[in-house]
C-alpha cells in the first residue's frame, strides 16, 4: 500500500495521475528530433508564452521577461505543444539556458499538454548567468500527439529575464543506464554499533568461498579478524555477498574500518552516543515541520522560517477554512499540527499514527524494563516549550493533537463527532516553496470512519500520558475520544476517495476495522471500561495474524493496537494471548532477518519494495523490540538493534537514509522548504531525517527516468524531485524515533 498518492503535476489543473512502472521497450531504430525549431535562428515561433511574459529573440536565443509576483510555477511559461511521444521509447531532452539575476529557478517539463497535465518528465535547475547545457534521458510512458516541452518559470517575487537555445527532444536514443555510486563493496552501519550488541556487514564480491577480514581501528591497527561467510546471490539486491560477524569485539571506539577482498569500508564508531543523539535529532525533526508558528533560529539554527497558514499574505491561512464545495456549510479554525511531508498538507490519519508512535516512545519509557524517562525530560528537546515541567516530547506531539481535536465536526450536525479526513490546498505547489509562501486556498475535504477513529485512538492515549501535567486537556482529549468513537459506530463505512488527490495525498482505505480495533484498545487502557474490553476482546483482529511482510503503518493500524495491549498494565482478559502473539509475529521478522544477507526484517512479497519501506523496516522491528520488553529474550533485541544497520548504510547502496548520519546519507529528500537542492538559500532536511527509502513501483518521472528496471533495493535515488523514494513523512520519523529510543536504551 502506498504511503498516499501524491503528484506533481503541470500547469493549472496538476490533476493527480499515478504512473505505473514503465515498459523497457527497445530503442526505435532512428533518433528523431521531436521539436520544431529549437534553435531559434529566425524566429521563436511555434512556441507560445502565458500571457504575461513577453519573449524574442536575442543573439539567437529566446529570451523571456518573467514578471515577479506569480505564485507558482506554470503562471508563467514558454512552451511548446503537438509534440508527439511513443510509449516505451526513450528520448533525450536537452537545452541551454540562462538567467538574470543569478539564482532563479525553471521548471523544465515533458508532459501532457491537456487535463490531466500528466507530467512525463521534470527538472528544475537553478540557472546562472552564464547559462549552462542541461540534457536528461527519460522513456515516455504514453503514446500521444499532444504532448507538451514547457520552461515554467513563474513563482518568483521579482521579475527576471530567462534566455534558452538549442532546446530538444530527440527520440530513438539508447536508454540511459543510471549508475548509482555505492562507494566500497564492503556495507557496514556507517554510524555506530553497541558494544555488546550484534555487530554485521555485508560483503559484496565474485567469490564462492569464505575470504578473510579485518577490523581496522582508527589507527590502522588490525584488532580482530576472521572469515567472511558466503551467502549467495541476495534477491533484495541481485548481488553475490557474504556475511561478516565481527560481534565478538566489545571494546568502544570511533572510526574503525572493516577490510575485506581489498575493500576497505566507510568508517563506524563502537558505542552509545550516536543513538543518544539520534533518538533526540529524530524527535527535533517535529518542531521544523509545524504549522502556524514561526520557527525561531535560535533553536534551530539554519531552520528559521515565518509561520504558515497564519493568514498573512501571501497564505488564504487555516484559522478559517471552508469546506470542499458541498462538503459543508461551515468554516473551521485548523492552525497548528504538523505539515505532513514534503507539501503543506495536514493529514488526521497519517497524523494519527505518528503522534501514537511519539506517544509511545516515551510510554515505552516509563514501562519497560530497559526505559529511562529522563532521557526524553522537560528540555531535552529544545521547543519553545522547552522549561514547563513537561516532557519535551509531550510538549511536541501536543501540537499535533491540538490540530487533531480542531478537525473534528462541531456540534448540532448530522456528522458531528466525526474528524475530517484532511485539510490541504485546492491545487498543487511547486518547489521550493515556503509554508508562509504558499498562496493556495485551503479546503476541509470529507469526514471519514478512519480520520475519526486515529483521532479516537490518539485522543484516548493521550488522556492517560498528559494527565499528570495537565488534568483539563487529558479530560478534554477523552471527551474528544468518545464523542469521536460513538460517531465512529454510527457511520461505519464512511471512507476517503481514492480520487480526492489534487492539491494533496489521499490516504485512502476501505477498511476500518483496524481503526475499530485500535481506538477501542486506546479507550480501553485509558478508562478499564467494559464496552471497549468487550469490543477488543471480540474483534476478529484481537489475536489474529497482523504481522505481515510489510508491517504496519497508517494504512494498517490493528498492530497499534495489539503492541500498546500487550505492553500497558491492564486486567484485560486473555492479555497472555496477546502478548503471545506480538511474540509469535517476532519470530517471523527474526526468520526473515536472519535470511536476509543484508539483516533486515523486512523481506515483502514478489521482493516488491513499498512506499515508505525504509519506515516498513523500522516498525517491524519495533514488534522485535516489543518482544524483547515482553520476554526479556536477547534474540529479539539483538534482532531490534541490527535492523537499524540496514536504515544506517549497511545495504546494497551504501547510504544511510537518515540525514546527517554515516559518511554517504540522504540529503535531498523531497521537500518545499527543505529545498537546498533547487535553492541554496534553503537549508537540506535536518539532521535527523529519514528518506522513505526504496520503491519498486518508482512513481515519480525523476526516478522513472533513472531506475528502470531496478531490483529492490537499488530503486531508490536521492533527489529532491524523486518524491515517490525520497520523501520525509512525519510517520516515516516517528518510526525512526521509537527504534533510535529502543536502540539508546540498550546501551
Amino acid at each position: 500500500m502506498k504511503r498516499r498518492r501524491t503528484i506533481l503535476l503541470t500547469l493549472a489543473a496538476l490533476l493527480g495521475a499515478t504512473l505505473t512502472g514503465l515498459p523497457a521497450g527497445p530503442a526505435a531504430a532512428d533518433e528523431v528530433e521531436q521539436l520544431k525549431n529549437g534553435t531559434f535562428d529566425t524566429t521563436t515561433a511555434p512556441w507560445w508564452t502565458t500571457s504575461n511574459v513577453t519573449a524574442g529573440l536575442s543573439d539567437g536565443q529566446l529570451c523571456a521577461d518573467v514578471p515577479g509576483g506569480t505564485a507558482n510555477r506554470w503562471d508563467a511559461a514558454v512552451g511548446q505543444n503537438d509534440v508527439t511521444l511513443v510509449k516505451g521509447e526513450s528520448y533525450r531532452f536537452a537545452f541551454k539556458a540562462s538567467g538574470s539575476p543569478e539564482g532563479h529557478v525553471v521548471r523544465a517539463i515533458v508532459g501532457l499538454q491537456v487535463s490531466p497535465y500528466d507530467t512525463y518528465f521534470e527538472i528544475s535547475p537553478q540557472l546562472t548567468v552564464s547559462g549552462d547545457t542541461y540534457a536528461y534521458t527519460f522513456t515516455s510512458p504514453v503514446d500521444t500527439t499532444q504532448a507538451q516541452v514547457a520552461f515554467q518559470a513563474g513563482g518568483s517575487a521579482d521579475a527576471w529575464r530567462m534566455c534558452m537555445d538549442d532546446v530538444s527532444l530527440l527520440g530513438g536514443v539508447p536508454p540511459e543506464v543510471y549508475h548509482p555510486d555505492t562507494g566500497p563493496r564492503v556495507r557496514v552501519n556507517q554510524v555506530g554499533y553497541l558494544p555488546s550488541g550484534p555487530k554485521n556487514a555485508t560483503l559484496v564480491t565474485d567469490a564462492t568461498s569464505r575470504l578473510p577480514w579485518q577490523l581496522k581501528n582508527a589507527g590502522g591497527t588490525t584488532v580482530a579478524h576472521g572469515w567472511s561467510a558466503p551467502r549467495g546471490v541476495d534477491v533484495s539486491s541481485g548481488q553475490n555477498v557474504h556475511s561478516i560477524d565481527f560481534g565478538a569485539y566489545r571494546k568502544p571506539g570511533k572510526g574503525f574500518t572493516l577490510v575485506a577482498d581489498g575493500e576497505t569500508s566507510r568508517p563506524f564508531d563502537i558505542g552509545t552516543g550516536d543513538y543518544e543523539q539520534l533518538r533526540l535529532d529524530s524527535l527535533k525533526y517535529y518542531y521544523t515541520q509545524r504549522s502556524g508558528i514561526a520557527i525561531r533560529d535560535d533553536l534551530r539554527p539554519g531552520y528559521g522560517r515565518p509561520a504558515g497558514h497564519v493568514d498573512v499574505p501571501p497564505n488564504q491561512g487555516d484559522s478559517n477554512v471552508p469546506c470542499q464545495p458541498g462538503v459543508c456549510d461551515y468554516t473551521l479554525d485548523v492552525t497548528g499540527g504538523w505539515y505532513d511531508a514534503g507539501d503543506h498538507g495536514k493529514y488526521v490519519v497519517n497524523g494519527g499514527i505518528a503522534t501514537w508512535e511519539l506517544l509511545s516512545t516515551y510510554e515505552r519509557e516509563l514501562l519497560a524494563r530497559t526505559g529511562e524517562s529522563g532521557r526524553l525530560r522537560d528540555g531535552t528537546l529544545a521547543v519553545p516549550e522547552s522549561g514547563n515541567k513537561v516532557p519535551d516530547v509531550l510538549d511536541e506531539a501536543r501540537w499535533e493533537l491540538e490540530f487533531l481535536l480542531k478537525m473534528q465536526v462541531p456540534d448540532g450536525g448530522p456528522l458531528a463527532g466525526m474528524a475530517h479526513h484532511k485539510v490541504h490546498d485546492e491545487q498543487w505547489t511547486g518547489l521550493p516553496l515556503l509554508p508562509s509562501d504558499d498562496p493556495q486556498k485551503r479546503e476541509l475535504h470529507p469526514p471519514s470512519t478512519q480520520a475519526t477513529l486515529n483521532l479516537a485512538a490518539t485522543a484516548a492515549q493521550a488522556a492517560r500520558l498528559y494527565r499528570p501535567y495537565d488534568r483539563a486537556f487529558a479530560a478534554k482529549a477523552l471527551t474528544a475520544a468518545r464523542k469521536a468513537w460513538t460517531a465512529a459506530l454510527a457511520h461505519p463505512a464512511m471512507y476517503a476517495s481514492a480520487s480526492d488527490g489534487t492539491g494533496g495525498g489521499t490516504y485512502d482505505d476501505t477498511n476500518a476495522t483496524d481503526e475499530f480495533y485500535w481506538a477501542a484498545v486506546e479507550l480501553y487502557l485509558t478508562t478499564g471500561e467494559k464496552q471497549f474490553a468487550d469490543y477488543v476482546r471480540t474483534s476478529p483482529l484481537n489475536t489474529a495474524d497482523i504481522f505481515g511482510p510489510t508491517g504496519f503503518d497508517w494504512g494498517r493500524t490493528a498492530a497499534a493496537g495489539r503492541l500498546d495491549l500487550a505492553t500497558v498494565p491492564s486486567k484485560f482478559p486473555g492479555r497472555d494471548k496477546v502478548r503471545q502473539s506480538v511474540v509469535k509475529g517476532a519470530d517471523r521478522y527474526l526468520a526473515t532477518l536472519t535470511s536476509q544477507p543484508y539483516g533486515m526484517p523486512y523481506a515483502p512479497d514478489g521482493n516488491v519494495y513499498d512506499w515508505g519501506s525504509s519506515a516498513q523496516v523500522l516498525n517491524n522491528a519495533v514488534v522485535l523490540a516489543t518482544a524483547y520488553d515482553i520476554t526479556g529474550a536477547a534474540k529479539y533485541r539483538d534482532g531490534a538493534t541490527q535492523s537499524m544497520d540496514y536504515i544506517l548504510g549497511r545495504n546494497a547502496l551504501n547510504i544511510s537514509y537518515v540525514t546527517g548520519y554515516g559518511e554517504a546519507n540522504s540529503h535531498n529528500q523531497h521537500s518545499r522548504w527543505y529545498a537546498h537542492e533547487l535553492d541554496p538559500t534553503l537549508p537540506n532536511p535536518p539532521k535527523g531525517t529519514l528518506a522513505g527509502g526504496p520503491n519498486s513501483s518508482i512513481q515519480d518521472p525523476y526516478a522513472q527516468s533513472k531506475l528502470q528496471g531496478c531490483v529492490g533495493q537499488f530503486c531508490y535515488i536521492d533527489d529532491i524531485q524523486s518524491w515517490s523514494t525520497n520523501e520525509t513523512a512525519i510517520n516515516w520519523n516517528a518510526a525512526l524515533a521509537r527504534m533510535a529510543s529502543f536502540v539508546a536504551d540498550q546501551g
